[in-house]
Parts: structure tokens; C-alpha cells; sequence
């Protein structure tokens, strides 16, 4: 703790660390209890910057530093040793505020080993199910699968491509059948994503959930305010030290301080804190408070092969956009309508299934497609001059695992992050069946009138060795890092948190982010993160009610 730190003005009972989806969906569900106080602090700054709110607007979300953190990746040997854009949202809402607004939930088993990892049954897909629900305000209403009336607005995408119909024609006729909704538990199919949108606006965590609650007076949200550590007495923490502007500061919690960072940050603050791996921390000169190895271990990601195809007869967003009247046009739609490809998610159509359809080892979908109707040569570049689209594939459930490391002790230094991507045999064979596959849906008939020409990763691309050097090529980041934070048993050794997400050996102290997941969810991590974030709520309320009947007993027995 430094000496010349201000000391933040009263005690809060809680303070959470990170604005982002569960920071924000915390903030909401622990001032709903009047008598508690919560301090809110999140690094980056307020969500009213206007390509938040347009869907499309993602494209200068992401690599702008006023949302997104801009980080790195370590050069990665499986992608052919290059290094990665890494964004993470650096706003109120955090991730939700930049990223692709899919609503996807996962499957059924990724639940149900979560409960078996952590020991818990209360992290079973029937027990998450009604939490899911609880939040949810689906268009369809409520029903056995989905629920109505609350903050999280789920709806249907506003527009549709003939592109895209004809290749979910082709994914039918190469066997993967058609569905109308991702999110029962099997999201085996082909169909349309259903989008966290409110009539073609983003639906961001910070308008479902902090809006509200920043009305109240028991919620005190700063922004702009970058945690350096958390402080300890002993092995309990007991509040925050974060830098505003050129001050540093320090906060004081009664009951918690939760970490609500992220798969990147979280990590990173741990580690800042004294509590990782101490052999590292040593290096590094930082008084070790907890050994903890699993501390930024763990990373996993989606990795995404794109490929693209050039198409003949029918148009893209390439050539809509390509005029000052497209454009001029695409504009009038969405400020007349709300639709148009301004209201886009950045994919529309998806697919799950298995890489090898005719492995048996294979039990349920392994692979995810995101299908857009345009193409670039990477993330950031113009698109196309011609028409096209993208099939991007990623393997839902990677044996790969990286790490989230610091290599300084100053928090304002970017943590290495090395996702580790292909790294197994495993992962390398997914890889390359997932571009047999997308190769067999394009050959298929439906889609042969519009006679495709793949130009990413290119035809030349052959035998099993060049497929894996042709993943290496294409693939990048899908967003979805978890895993850093694992939960885990009290006597698993790399476990950092256990099922009720304490960090394991201190007190005072949780995660509630996705770095806790101990496998990633087999699609898009938003909305399970928020699922996460309301499971906690649940578990710091009810913690807090037995401590508070066990100091009035204690107090009734001197």
C-alpha cells in the first residue's frame, strides 16, 4: 500500500473491481438490498460513445482505446508465429459494449462438467438453466427454454442475405439439420444467432443492469479508475488501491472485494497483489501474500479459421457498400428503421456441428460457425472490392492451453498473454477437419449457382500438414479468453477459486468473471459470464446472511 495514498472518503460492503458484464450485473442484484453499499470501479470510461450503440460500430470499437485495453498476443508458434490483436472492452459495460452481441448459452454437458470439476451440482446445466432465465427478456416470451421480463433483451436479427439462406441450404444438404434456436442445451443446427439488441440498438450489460442501479444512492461507480492492488491485512482483504487521473487512492471494504477484471485482468491483479504463483512473483519483488499456481494458468480461447469464398450472381455487403449510394442508402435504412447492415451483428448465421461426422468418438457438436455476408483479408483492412463471404470455424472445446502472466510489477504494463493455440495433436486434427467441412458445405449444390472460389486460405491447401500450416494462417481470435481463474476443489492445486468463487486460502476476496470457468463453453462466453455474475449475487447475499446470524448469535452469547 502506498504511504501518500488518499484515502477514499468512508467504507463500502462491497467493492467491485471491473465494469464489465458481471461487474455491471453485480453492481445491479447487490444494491437491490437497500442496507448495502457497493463501490463500483472500472478503468475505462462511460459507454456514450456512439458506435457503441450501433451495431455495426463494433468495427471502431475494437483497437480504439477509449473501449478497448489493446492488447497483445505473444507470437504464436500454431498460428506460424504471428501475434494476435487481443481486444477487451475498456468502458462501462466492458466486453458487451464491443463485441459480436450473440446470445449463446453453450451446451448442456459444458455445465454439467463444470459441476463435476468444481464439486458442485449447483453448476449443473438444471441448476443454470433458471438463472439464465431469470435475466432473460426473449422475444419469443417465456417458456420451458426461455424466459421474459428481464434486463437481458434477446431478439432476432433484423435483416437476412440471400447468401446466407443458400448456405444454410448447403450445410442441410451436407447433413447438419436446420434449428430454430441455439440456446435448449443442444445447439446442433444451422440457423440464425438471436442477438442482444433492442430494436437494432445494442443491448450492452451497462444498459440492462447499471443503468438502474446508478440511480440508486447505495452505489458509488467511478470511472477512469485503474486498480494497481488489492490490500490485505494478513490473509484478508480489506479494500482496493487504484489510480484516478494522477492520484493514487485507496477504497476499504467491510465484507468483500470481488474481481470482476476478466480473464486478462483478473490474473493480472492477482498476481500485482501477492497471490500467484511465488516463485514468479519473487522474481518480480512482489511480497507473496498466497502460492496459488493456477493464478493466470489455464487460458483457453476459440480459435477462428476464416475462410473466405468469391461468389458470382448474387450480392454482398463487399459491393453494397462498396458507392457513396450504398452507403448513403445503408445509412437512411438503419436512421429510418433501425435494419440494414448497420443493425448487423458481425456474424448473422451459424452452424454447430462435428468436425468429422463420421468419428463416433465425437458425441455432440465440436466446431461453430460464425457466416458473414463479406470478406477482407484480415480484421481492420477494407473490405473486398468483389462480392463474397466468410465461413469462419472455430473448435468449441480446445485441449490447447495458454497463460495470462505478469512481467512487472507495474500495473500499468501490459500483461504477456500466450493463448497457445494448436498446441496439441488434438487441436491441430480439429483444425483441419473443420476445413474439410466448410469445403464439403460450399461444394454442395445449393451453392454451386453462385459458383464459389475460395481465396482464404486458398485451394492449394491439400494434404493434413498443409491444412494445420493453412490454420496456422488464417486463424485469430474469436474473443472469448477464460479459464485464468479456474474454479476448482479445495484440494485440486491448480484451482484459484473454489465453487462459491472465493479465492482459495484468503478471505474477503472473489472472482466472478469468466476467467473462472474451468472449460470454455462450447460457443459465445457473454452471456454465460452474466449467468456467472448472477449466480454470485446469490452467493454473496446468502454468505453475508449467515455471517450477519452468526455475529448476532455471537453478540447474544457474551
Amino acid at each position: 500500500m502506498k504511504q501518500n495514498a488518499r484515502k477514499l472518503e468512508g467504507e463500502f460492503d462491497y467493492i467491485i473491481v471491473g465494469a464489465g458484464t458481471a461487474g455491471c450485473v453485480l453492481a445491479n442484484r447487490l444494491t437491490e438490498d437497500p442496507d448495502v453499499n457497493v463501490l463500483l470501479l472500472e478503468a475505462g470510461g462511460k459507454d456514450d460513445y456512439h458506435w457503441i450503440h450501433i451495431p455495426v460500430g463494433y468495427l471502431y470499437c475494437i483497437g480504439n482505446p477509449r473501449t478497448d485495453w489493446l492488447y497483445k498476443t505473444q507470437a504464436e508458434a500454431g498460428l506460424n508465429g504471428r501475434s494476435l490483436s487481443y481486444p477487451r472492452g475498456r468502458v462501462l459495460g466492458g466486453c458487451s459494449s464491443i463485441n459480436g452481441m450473440i446470445y449463446m448459452r453453450g451446451q448442456r454437458e459444458d455445465y454439467d462438467e463444470w459441476a463435476h470439476i468444481s464439486g458442485d451440482p449447483n453448476w449443473s446445466w438444471d441448476s443454470v438453466l433458471p438463472i439464465f432465465k431469470r435475466s432473460e427478456d426473449h422475444h419469443g416470451g417465456a417458456n420451458e427454454w426461455h424466459g421474459a421480463g428481464g434486463e437481458w433483451r434477446v431478439e432476432k436479427q433484423r435483416l437476412k442475405w440471400k447468401i446466407l439462406e443458400t448456405f444454410s441450404k448447403a450445410a442441410q444438404e451436407s447433413g447438419i439439420q436446420a434449428t430454430d434456436d441455439f440456446n435448449r442445451g443442444d445447439n446442433s443446427g444451422v440457423g440464425y444467432f438471436d442477438v442482444n439488441q433492442r430494436g437494432g440498438i445494442r443491448w450492452n450489460a451497462a444498459k440492462a443492469f447499471l443503468r438502474e442501479a446508478m440511480q440508486r444512492p447505495n452505489l458509488t461507480t467511478i470511472t477512469g479508475a485503474h486498480t494497481q492492488r488489492l490490500v490485505f491485512e494478513g490473509l484478508r482483504c480489506v479494500g482496493v488501491e487504484y489510480r484516478g487521473g494522477d492520484v493514487d487512492y485507496i477504497a476499504k471494504a467491510r465484507r468483500e472485494v470481488v474481481l470482476s477484471a476478466g480473464a486478462v485482468n483478473s490474473p493480472q491483479i492477482l498476481e500485482l497483489s501477492g497471490i500467484g504463483n511465488e516463485a514468479r512473483l519473487q522474481r518480480l519483488g512482489i511480497d507473496v501474500v498466497k502460492h496459488l499456481r493456477g493464478v493466470g494458468e489455464n487460458l483457453q480461447d476459440h480459435l477462428q479459421l476464416r475462410m473466405a469464398y468469391k461468389v458470382d450472381g448474387v450480392r454482398t455487403l463487399n459491393t453494397l457498400s462498396a458507392r457513396w449510394w450504398g452507403k448513403l442508402f445503408i445509412g437512411l435504412q438503419y436512421a429510418l428503421m433501425r435494419s440494414g447492415p448497420m443493425s448487423m451483428a458481425p456474424s448473422q448465421l451459424g452452424v454447430f456441428a462435428k468436425s468429422d461426422p463420421n468419428d463416433a468418438s465425437i458425441k455432440r457438436p465440436d466446431v461453430q460457425y460464425h457466416v458473414q455476408p463479406l470478406s477482407l483479408e484480415k480484421f481492420g483492412e477494407p473490405l473486398h472490392a468483389f462480392n463474397a463471404f466468410t465461413a469462419s470455424v472455430c473448435n468449441l472445446r480446445p485441449t490447447s492451453r495458454g497463460s495470462v502472466h505478469i512481467e512487472s510489477a507495474d500495473a500499468h504494463k501490459a500483461p504477456l498473454i500466450a493463448p497457445n493455440y494448436l498446441s496439441t495433436d488434438h487441436d491441430k486434427a480439429v483444425a483441419a477437419n473443420a476445413l474439410r467441412l466448410t469445403r464439403r458445405i460450399v461444394e454442395a449444390p445449393a451453392l454451386a449457382q453462385y459458383k464459389p472460389q475460395e481465396i482464404l486460405p486458398g485451394i492449394q491447401y491439400q494434404t493434413q500438414e498443409e491444412l494445420i500450416e493453412a490454420a496456422g494462417k488464417v486463424g485469430t481470435t474469436i474473443f472469448h479468453p477464460v479459464g485464468t481463474c479456474r474454479m476448482g476443489t479445495d484440494n485440486d492445486p491448480a484451482a484459484v477459486v473454489d465453487s462459491r468463487l472465493r479465492v482459495i486460502g484468503v478471505r474477503g476476496l472473489r472472482v466472478v468473471d469468466a476467467s473462472v470457468m474451468p472449460n470454455i463453453t462450447s460457443g459465445n462466453t457473454n452471456s454465460p459470464t452474466l449467468m456467472i455474475a448472477e449466480r454470485a449475487s446469490e452467493m454473496i447475499r446468502e454468505d453475508r446472511r449467515n455471517i450477519d446470524v452468526q455475529e448476532v448469535i455471537a453478540t447474544a452469547l457474551a
